[in-house]
């Protein structure tokens, strides 16, 4: 799949230190943020979306990868974690750490089976 379109996006959790909720913020970001009608452009069906979305959280291991695929409508989503965002400690030095999830997601389509 070669990406048609690639968007950002930034979403934090303020005081319960949760990654996934960080995450899902930072995926509604980058879709909420566009209008483009990609899959009707090249006369596609919006379930053939690929879709793949890389995730930058301090604690990769502490997000729910099932939860951010939820959050698409369609398509089929291949969800990386990686290291990355970053963990804002409290000014106080107490409780959790403000969390900051940065996102990357790509859209194609199998370009391939559809000249074939």
């Amino acid at each position: 799949m070669k990406p048609l379109l690639v968007e950002f996006g930034m979403g934090s959790s303020l005081r319960r230190g949760d990654y996934t909720q960080a995450a899902k913020r930072a995926v509604q970001d980058a879709l909420w943020h566009n209008s483009i009608n990609l899959a009707e452009l090249f006369g596609f069906d919006k379930s053939a979306m690929r879709i793949t979305l890389d995730v930058g959280v301090q604690r990769p291991d502490l997000v729910d990868a099932e939860a951010l695929r939820a959050v698409f409508p369609y398509g089929e989503v291949t969800v990386n974690l990686h290291h990355g965002g970053l963990d804002v400690p409290r000014p106080e030095g107490e409780g959790n750490p403000t969390v900051m999830a940065n996102v990357a997601l790509s859209v194609g389509f199998d370009m391939e089976r559809a000249d074939g």
